[in-house]
């Protein structure tokens, strides 16, 4: 009896709730949240979908966790001391840089399975908020823009990369985009066809951050 209860106890230690969700990630990785799956779960982890369930309830809270987990590392990093201006760009590289390393974290997000992990980073955003003088009746507009421009940015960048074939040079399909902007009629097009260049040559973090600059510039002047 002693010998059988040591033996679960070692095998309860070894499938947690956290190697459990750590396994989801990687197939998420590599599979998509359509590769998914309690079966291919228990696949990885050598053991039964069972056991699984003991720690997990369904497919949907294990999505969640997987996304928790990935924010989790992504918000790691402390910002304290730092001005409200550096920690807000800190937040938003971590999510975005999570979201680019992650693609699923981007579709997962803007699921209420995934509201934990929405509410730390508007957390995180909203506390920059108030430490940069933002008025109190404009606190939560600002930092519902700047939540709203992250996870919108960071998602759609991470949606068309999972749009393309494996193996799809970037430079591949922005030359295209942009060959096919500069081809349009100036006439009808006279702004699209002037940043053609810009759009083949850009760098989608920089851009990024170019764009919280903008938001953060604007909350400077309703202080």
């Amino acid at each position: 009896m002693a010998s059988r209860a040591r033996h679960t106890g070692r095998r309860e230690e070894a499938l947690s709730r956290d190697r459990i969700v750590a396994a989801a990630v990687e197939l998420l990785d590599v599979a998509g949240e359509g590769g998914l799956s309690f079966r291919a779960l228990s696949a990885q982890l050598r053991t039964g979908p069972g056991a699984i369930y003991w720690h997990v309830a369904n497919k949907d809270e294990l999505l969640a966790a997987a996304t928790d987990a990935v924010l989790a590392a992504a918000l790691a990093a402390d910002p304290a001391g730092e001005t409200p201006e550096h920690a807000i760009r800190v937040v938003a590289l971590g999510v975005f840089d999570a979201i680019d390393e992650h693609p699923w974290v981007g579709a997962q997000l803007a699921r209420l399975a995934s509201q934990s992990s929405v509410l730390q980073v508007f957390e995180r955003i909203g506390r920059q908020v108030q430490a940069l003088g933002v008025p109190a009746a404009g606190q939560f507009d600002a930092a519902s823009a700047l939540l709203n421009y992250v996870l919108g940015v960071a998602g759609q960048n991470a949606a068309n990369a999972r749009s393309q074939a494996p193996g799809t040079s970037r430079a591949d399909v922005l030359g295209a985009e942009s060959a096919l902007w500069a081809s349009l009629d100036p006439a009808a097009y006279p702004f699209i066809h002037t940043v053609a260049g810009q759009l083949r040559d850009h760098d989608d973090r920089a851009q990024f951050l170019a764009g919280v600059d903008l938001i953060v510039a604007g909350m400077r002047t309703v202080r």
